[in-house]
């Protein structure tokens, strides 16, 4: 839908939860919005842009549908309707820990994907990893320690604080 002329037609769909692609007039400036099911994309479009905005917006839904987390290129992890930005080592960090969702990751592969130049020492693993399960707790997401093997990440309760 082109944007702002059919602003009310996205306000209708963005209450019925469903996906919206934003074609944004010239000289617009584009809504900010924090909804995973919402994208826009300026005119003119050119159909590689526009194909990469479509299937974006189609693994977020997918996603949200599925309750997976979904980790972007911006470093944005993403779970239902919710989001959190990550930081380039956190996000590596994710990412490796996603590949395995509910299995372990050693410590090593851990290191070797937050640090591919060469391995930190313990405690900078340790401190990331604590810093990355406060911000991915909002999410509903948790990291477990697994003794002397290394880590897990597992969805606790999508969407939802976890105490």
């Amino acid at each position: 839908m082109r944007w702002p002329s059919e602003e009310k037609a996205r306000d209708h769909f963005r209450d019925l939860g469903r996906p919206r692609l934003l074609l944004v007039e010239e000289g617009v400036a584009p809504p900010i919005s924090a909804d995973v099911l919402e994208d826009w994309i300026r005119m003119p479009i050119d159909d590689i842009d526009l194909r990469a905005r479509v299937d974006g917006l189609q693994l977020r839904v997918e996603a949200q549908r599925n309750d997976v987390p979904i980790l972007d290129v911006d470093g944005v992890l993403r779970l239902g309707r919710g989001w959190v930005s990550l930081p380039p080592v956190e996000a590596r960090l994710t990412g490796a820990l996603l590949a395995r969702i509910g299995a372990v990751v050693s410590r090593d592969a851990l290191a070797q994907a937050g640090w591919p130049g060469g391995a930190p020492g313990r405690n900078a693993l340790d401190v990331h990893v604590l810093r990355l399960r406060r911000r991915i707790d909002e999410l509903g997401l948790k990291i477990r320690t697994v003794r002397s093997r290394g880590y897990l990440l597992e969805i606790v309760r999508p969407g939802a604080k976890t105490g």
